[in-house]
């Protein structure tokens, strides 16, 4: 894997927006829509204030865009740990997205009924009218970002979620942070179209390394288990990150 390395922050999400629009104009044109899952953290962050200048905003196509979300923290929308929230004051709210476009994971509901909720609004939007689902949801691009601790989404360090084949999407309590988390299984993620992972910073170039050139550990290093079956896998980072490839 040879990650993209970018000078600093502002040019890492100028390139991961153009990356974006770039994917979202190649869906629409094939299907119609571009189903997007954002991420939590503060560098997907950089680039979701990015998408609102108008030198990109202009370049999609909102009403055919459809949003949701890789993981969520168990706490109501309207705190400041919600990754919904963020998305919301960050992007949403300064984009012309229909109301409807936006699919949220329930955070300020019970851990596992908000999971559950989640999960039967995928099989719904990817697979409407199948009671039983013929495949795994398809997303055009999952952005993802990472923790210093090699974490990605909510797929912590030897969580019970990183070898789940069954469910779509599972709630389990954080021990070291001490909440609960609702996240997409491996199982979605990698049957991405595009899966983007998003990485700044000095303090997360001991991992990175680990991920990118160390061996296989994902029960230790779960931003390993990230391996698309067919779709593409993009590494964007600034060069802070990069200090130790």
């Amino acid at each position: 894997m040879r990650p993209e390395i970018h000078a600093n922050t502002d040019v890492l999400a100028r390139q991961a927006a153009r990356h974006l629009i770039e994917l979202s104009r190649a869906s629409i044109r094939s299907s119609g829509r571009f189903i997007l899952a954002l991420s939590g953290g503060s560098t997907p962050k950089g680039l979701y204030k990015k998408l609102t200048e108008l030198e990109y905003s202009e370049k999609l196509d909102w009403n055919s865009i459809h949003i949701f979300w890789s993981d969520e923290r168990c706490v109501p929308p309207d705190y400041p740990e919600s990754n919904y929230g963020m998305a919301l004051k960050s992007l949403i709210n300064h984009i012309p997205l229909p109301p409807q476009n936006t699919h949220r994971i329930r955070g300020e509901m019970e851990p596992q009924e908000a999971a559950t909720t989640y999960e039967r609004e995928l099989k719904a939007f990817f697979f409407p009218g199948h009671v039983e689902p013929p495949g795994v949801p398809g997303f055009d691009l999952i952005l993802l970002g990472m923790g210093d601790d090699g974490h990605t989404a909510s797929l912590f360090p030897r969580a019970a979620a990183l070898h789940e084949e069954g469910r779509w999407v599972v709630a389990h309590h954080v021990e070291k942070l001490r909440n609960w988390r609702v996240t997409l299984t491996p199982r979605v993620i990698n049957a991405a179209h595009n899966v983007l992972f998003l990485v700044s910073g000095r303090d997360k170039a001991k991992c990175l390394r680990e991920v990118l050139q160390g061996p296989y550990r994902p029960d230790e290093l779960p931003a390993q288990v990230i391996r698309p079956e067919s779709g593409r896998l993009t590494w964007m980072i600034d060069a802070r990150a990069a200090e130790l490839l």
